[in-house]
């Protein structure tokens, strides 16, 4: 791999430039660079640098350019820079430095381009830079400035670039913007702050592109007729209103976006090609946005599927719409018989004539229908999907995401952000979404889930970017939001063409039902346990769905018996099939059940708050009468304990790529639990049958029931200890002392399970029982860790590899939870980022040598068994399957004597 070149050395005289674009190359930023008197330019734009902005090259005395657009640079811009008075461009966009920006750049008497765009600034725009007379392009977008605009930029006279595209800074636009007469290129957009005029710019006759984007601006549209120069006009979603002037209509070869606006025009034309008018008008029109994109229902439906951006294509029964025309212009719409799209805006600076708005699939997917990701649609602005035959009731919104254009590598391609905002019902849903980081990485399935209410047969659905994120990696014009597909499909039953009479005369009969069924139940006492769960339920913050106990009998063919997948001490875990196709898992909690109500509740209410891939997704939950019932994704292959130490039947032959990808992948999930999600949580029951595996092996992590907020001020569990022998840390086991790193002990026993093969726990009649932890220490102190290694694999596996996951292990089971990393940095260590660290030995093995030798006495005898079983191992992927997040080995029976495996405090 090339790395950023050591140019500390003496160098020719007469070397002027360091000019090396696009070579992904990794390393830092050499300070020594200034050892090159006559430097003038350092161009290391598009590349894999990290670390900080040398401070040293504040002494340069000759140079004129510095580009570093697109890398991992972190840190604050040095102050030594504004030392560099010869410093005609500064090139920092697209790295994620932080801080405030230095009052000393104000020095830069002759900077022309100072370009900061998509980092982490901020502050204010320190008035310092009022001097900066020779300004010419000035660009602070996608940042977290704060204050207002800076009266000062009328200083600028110069000046023809100004982008300040969702840096943070409030409006409004200063009026005084109206004496910077050279401006070609102006994009302000998504300013918090008051209302305000129209800016005062239509002096500005060099003016090409004028984006005025969500920026509060009231009144009418003045007459910039003068701009004769103009080619984009972008003000879509101000509060403009007044009448669309005539002028506007008649401009050709010019794109210009009015939507999202309140003009009062009744009759305008809304699907003009250079002039996008959707949803400009106020809601009080007549020409809304139906009527720009259908003229009539042919039939109420109660589903909505599209493949977008690609071809119509079937998946478990279900066909999506295809998606592919291409509209062009700035007014975009698609029309079929029952929805349609709007798209505005353009890749202006993307250098191509004609845009692409369908994305091609560029990365490896990872993922269960990968038809549906192939291609996604695009849109540089704003995109609205709109379902206008719906019946009314409450759907359920599944919206389908993969990021597709950026790379997982180390390269520059890899440090694109596409991040934009979600709607529906014209409700805000998700703001600063981004498709890689909740996927967990390119190229990786999203599903998002979305309630909402159809009233008028009229769904819309919009992606808006807001300014924010990448716009010119690894191409310049990638960005904007995407979507993969779309599907709808009611929550519940929805009615039609009932008269009133029948109506009155259900709810009558249905009141007088339900006040006997509740005076029998009162009478009876039965209401007071039902009444808390329903409320405790209700002050649940649910983000999943809540299913009817009629819907789960027709998914599990009423409970049938053949349905039934697993049964233990919580009650029954049964297998259905939902109306739209899904597979699902129901656990139907039994009135005895040792799960109460209390785990039962705390499950769904964690569980529900979570999305991931590495976490069994939980779709909703039914509570009816008696019944307690939580409804699962489907995993096909069951647990991770089954697969490697079930019954032999049931065992899977995992090879060790598999191997190692379970461990990354479980590793992946908890570091979402205890540093990504917005709910820090202590999962307190990791082991091998609360990780599930799907169709593919990706583990996924279960049984939420006993999991617990992180809370750094409140460690100490005063109530009962939970958990499960041999898995469970030694001072939360003793003392009751729970931190997230209690789950990371928990991960180092289960390591040590995938790589050997082997149960932790090894129960013994009459005998004290054997702990794998045990017998890796004492390998470990006789330098024969290798042995560990599961002898099912033979020759092929990667020594390297398992002796990496055999070290994390040691180091995640230290006595002491101080010593032991966070699950981020076990990430790094696997995935080969960082180095592991030195284990501290356990001397106290050894020092019992009588326990010594029954441990090798015990595992030697063990895998002299397990090589003669080999032979009949087979992998077996049609077996029972599961999606159940209870325990696995309540729901099949690891051995006859595992209920020590599974004895809970």
């Amino acid at each position: 791999m090339r790395s950023a070149p050591d140019l500390s050395s003496d160098q020719d005289i007469n070397q002027f430039l360091v000019i090396l674009k696009a070579q992904n190359l990794p390393g830092t930023l050499p300070p020594e660079l200034v050892k090159l008197p006559y430097l003038e330019q350092i161009d290391l734009t598009r590349n894999y640098l990290s670390g900080t902005i040398p401070q040293q090259w504040g002494s340069f005395t000759r140079l004129l350019n510095i580009s570093l657009l697109g890398n991992r640079l972190t840190g604050s811009i040095p102050v030594e820079l504004g030392n560099i008075s010869t410093l005609k461009s500064l090139v920092l966009e697209f790295n994620m430095l932080s801080g405030s920006l230095p009052k000393e750049l104000g020095n830069l008497i002759n900077i022309e381009r100072l370009l900061l765009t998509s980092n982490s600034f901020t502050g204010e725009v320190p008035e310092k830079f009022a001097e900066l007379m020779t300004m010419k392009e000035f660009r602070i977008g996608d940042n977290n400035f704060s204050g207002k605009i800076p009266d000062f930029i009328k200083n600028w006279t110069k000046l023809e670039r100004l982008a300040i595209q969702a840096s943070g800074l409030n409006g409004p636009i200063p009026s005084q913007i109206s004496v910077l007469e050279n401006l070609i290129d102006l994009r302000i957009s998504d300013l918090r702050g008051p209302e305000a005029k129209f800016p005062p710019i239509h002096n500005m006759t060099k003016m090409n592109n004028l984006i005025l984007r969500s920026c509060n601006i009231t009144g009418q549209l003045p007459n910039l007729e003068k701009m004769t120069n103009l080619e984009t006009l972008y003000l879509t979603g101000n509060l403009l209103s007044g009448l669309v002037p005539g002028w506007i209509l008649l401009k050709k070869h010019i794109s210009i976006d009015l939507s999202y606006n309140n003009f009062s025009n009744r009759s305008l034309v809304c699907k003009s090609q250079d002039v996008n008018l959707f949803s400009a008008s106020s809601k009080g029109s007549d020409t809304g946005d139906i009527s720009c994109l259908r003229s009539s229902c042919p039939e109420i439906v109660d589903f909505l599927r599209i493949n977008c951006g690609g071809p119509e294509v079937t998946i478990n029964g279900n066909t999506y719409d295809d998606d592919t025309t291409e509209p062009v212009g700035a007014s975009k719409f698609f029309k079929r018989r029952n929805w349609a799209y709007s798209s505005t805006g353009n890749f202006i600076d993307d250098g191509q004539t004609t845009d692409k708005y369908i994305l091609e699939n560029s990365s490896k997917l990872s993922m269960a229908n990968p038809e549906l990701y192939m291609n996604a649609r695009l849109s540089p602005l704003s995109l609205t999907y709109y379902a206008f035959c719906l019946g009314t009731g409450t759907y359920k919104i599944n919206l389908h995401f993969a990021e597709i254009k950026f790379t997982n590598d180390t390269t520059y391609s890899s440090l694109g952000r596409r991040v934009f905002d979600i709607y529906i019902q014209g409700e805000l849903v998700e703001e600063d979404f981004n498709i890689a980081d909740e996927a967990g990485g390119v190229g990786k399935e999203l599903i998002k889930h979305y309630p909402a209410v159809v009233n008028n047969n009229t769904l819309e659905i919009r992606f808006y970017w807001a300014g924010k994120g990448t716009t010119s990696i690894p191409d310049r014009g990638v960005y904007g939001p995407l979507i993969s597909a779309i599907s709808v499909h009611p929550d519940s039953t929805n009615g039609s063409g009932v008269s009133v009479r029948v109506v009155v005369g259900i709810v009558a009969v249905g009141a007088f039902v339900l006040f006997l069924v509740l005076g029998i139940l009162w009478w009876k006492g039965c209401l007071g346990q039902k009444s808390r769960m329903g409320q405790d339920l209700k002050g649940l913050d649910l983000q999943t769905g809540k299913f009817t106990l009629r819907q789960i009998r027709v998914a599990t063919n009423n409970f049938d018996v053949s349905n039934k997948v697993g049964e233990g001490g919580f009650g029954s875990v049964y297998k259905g099939l939902l109306s739209d196709g899904t597979a699902i898992a129901v656990k139907q909690l039994s009135s005895k059940s040792k799960q109460g109500n209390r785990e039962f509740l705390n499950e769904i209410g964690m569980i529900s708050a979570l999305q991931h891939p590495h976490l069994v997704k939980l779709y909703g939950c039914c509570i009816e009468g008696n019944q307690l019932l939580l409804v699962y994704e489907y995993m096909e292959n069951n647990s991770l304990a089954r697969a490697l130490f079930g019954v032999e039947e049931c065992q899977l032959k995992l090879d060790w790529t598999t191997r190692y990808k379970i461990c990354v992948g479980i590793a992946r999930g908890l570091t979402y639990l205890h540093e990504e999600s917005r709910l820090k949580i202590v999962h307190r029951d990791i082991k091998a049958t609360n990780v599930l595996l799907d169709k593919y092996l990706n583990p996924k992590i279960s049984d939420f029931g006993l999991a617990k907020l992180d809370e750094e001020d409140n460690t100490h569990i005063s109530t009962r200890i939970a958990g499960t022998y041999g898995y469970m840390a030694p001072e939360y086991a003793m003392r009751g002392y729970l931190t997230d790193k209690a789950d990371v002990y928990s991960f180092g026993v289960v390591s040590l399970e995938i790589v050997s093969g082997r149960s932790n726990t090894s129960h013994r009649p009459k005998e004290e029982p054997f702990n794998l932890l045990d017998w890796a220490h004492l390998l470990k102190e006789e330098g024969n860790l290798i042995k560990l290694v599961d002898p099912m694999l033979g020759s092929d596996y990667s020594k390297e590899e398992a002796m990496v996951m055999i070290h994390v292990a040691l180091l995640c089971t230290n006595v002491s939870s101080a010593a032991r990393p966070t699950m981020s940095s076990i990430v790094s260590m696997l995935e080969g980022n960082i180095i592991v660290p030195d284990l501290v030995s356990d001397m106290s093995l050894l020092r019992d040598e009588m326990k010594a030798k029954e441990l090798r006495k015990y595992y030697q005898s063990n895998e002299e068994i397990n090589m003669s079983e080999s032979t009949r191992r087979t992998m077996s992927m049609d077996g029972p399957w599961t999606a159940t997040s209870s325990s696995a080995a309540d729901l099949y029976p690891i051995n006859p004597d595992s209920g020590l495996l599974e004895n809970r405090f």
